[in-house]
Parts: structure tokens; C-alpha cells; sequence
């Protein structure tokens, strides 16, 4: 009898604040290239590259992706880092994820942006070998040469595939580059529109909407003279 395959789950971290479309649209387009079976989004409790008191509080970021996600079957949020509290370092939830579904062929999803810093990573050699890696970008950037992107420290670790543009670990493990449909939209942007009075509607899913004008997130609180 034919051994099931193992399950594969794709992990795309972020600070979520707050979760957009071009969140929902970058996940759907792995998931689908690379067979992913499930992907985890795991909003971070304190992001270690970010000033942690201009993030909003991280049961609000939980909160929107659990509703944004509503009704997909293949999306899932998970409080791994929050309830861990502490800084957000992915080594760490990669080994938590490897106890808590073992077996599991693990994929982590990073834009180009992070795995260019990602020699400032927390235990980054070892990183490497916990998962797959995609790097994920938008055209017009031209497809990046990945050899050229991982950490000195690391690169004897890995055989480059010059005609794949794919990187092998040691470990077995891959990096891939995916370039992801070009839908330019940003946490920032949405942050920077509701403070200044504008509309999200579109950027952000309905039921995101929503809840950041309940919980008046993102405004300009107003001074009393």
C-alpha cells in the first residue's frame, strides 16, 4: 500500500496590518503553483524589524485575518507567534510548526524585500534547513539571480540551478523566485488612506472594512483645544 503523501503547508508571517487583498491574492497564487495543500497565516506579536509601539495591538491584526479568510477552505490563521509573545522569529516558528504537524512538508512564503535582510535574521543558517523558501515579487522587477541573495554565511550550503533560477539546500530543501501578479497595494497605504479620510473599499475585504471603522483603527486621533 502506497504511503500517503505528506501534507503541504505554505506559511506566510506578517505583521497584517491590516490584511489586504494583495495578501489573499499572493497566497492563492502559491497555494495553487506550488500544490499546496493549506496555507497558515500567522500574524506576528512583536515584528523584531519594526517599532513595536506603532503596531496595533495583535488581537486586532488576528481578528482581521480570521475574517478575511472567512469561508476559504484552504486558509487558515494561526496565533502561533501571539500566543508565544515575545519577538516574532521565524526559526522558532518554523520548529514549533514542525512538532505541532509532523511530517509536514513546510513552504515559507517571504517577499523579495525581507529575504534580501534575511542575513539579519535570527539563527538564519538554520533556517534554511527547516522548510522550502518561496521569494515572492511583482513585475516590472526583473527576476532576481537568488545565488546572489543568500547570506554569505550560508552559500556553501547550497548548489545554485542556473537554468531553473532554483536554489538546493544541502538539506533537500529548495528556495524558489515566484513573480506574483502585479496588484500594488500596501498596509501602509490603507493605514495612510484612513487617516486621512479615504476610502479602502476594495483594498481591504468587506468584513476588514468593517472592522477597522468599528474599532476606529488607523485615525488621526483628533486634539481637544
Amino acid at each position: 500500500m502506497r504511503a500517503a503523501a505528506p501534507l503541504r503547508i505554505g506559511i506566510l508571517g506578517g505583521t497584517f496590518d491590516p490584511i489586504h487583498t494583495a495578501h489573499l491574492r499572493c497566497a492563492e497564487e502559491i497555494r495553487e503553483a506550488y500544490s499546496l495543500d493549506r496555507i497558515l497565516f500567522i500574524p506576528s506579536a512583536v515584528p523584531p524589524h519594526k517599532h513595536s509601539s506603532r503596531v496595533t495591538p495583535a488581537a486586532h491584526r488576528l481578528a482581521m485575518v480570521k475574517l478575511a479568510i472567512r469561508g476559504a477552505r484552504h486558509f487558515e490563521a494561526s496565533a502561533i507567534e501571539i500566543n508565544r509573545r515575545g519577538r516574532s522569529y521565524s526559526v522558532d516558528t518554523l520548529r514549533a510548526l514542525q512538532t505541532r504537524y509532523r511530517g509536514a512538508a513546510l513552504t515559507f512564503l517571504i517577499g523579495i524585500d525581507a529575504f534580501r535582510e534575511i542575513a539579519t535574521w535570527k539563527e538564519v543558517r538554520s533556517l534554511f534547513h527547516l522548510c522550502d523558501i518561496v521569494v515572492m515579487s511583482r513585475p516590472p522587477e526583473p527576476v532576481p539571480r537568488l545565488s546572489r541573495l543568500v547570506p554569505v554565511v550560508a552559500r556553501e550550503d547550497f548548489c545554485y540551478r542556473a537554468k531553473t533560477n532554483v536554489l538546493e539546500h544541502v538539506s533537500g530543501h529548495r528556495i524558489w523566485f515566484h513573480r506574483l501578479r502585479d496588484l500594488d497595494i500596501s498596509a501602509s497605504d490603507i493605514r495612510q488612506r484612513v487617516a486621512d479620510g479615504l476610502s479602502i473599499r476594495y483594498l481591504v475585504p468587506a468584513a476588514v472594512q468593517a472592522y477597522i471603522e468599528r474599532h476606529d483603527l488607523y485615525r488621526r486621533k483628533r486634539t481637544t483645544a
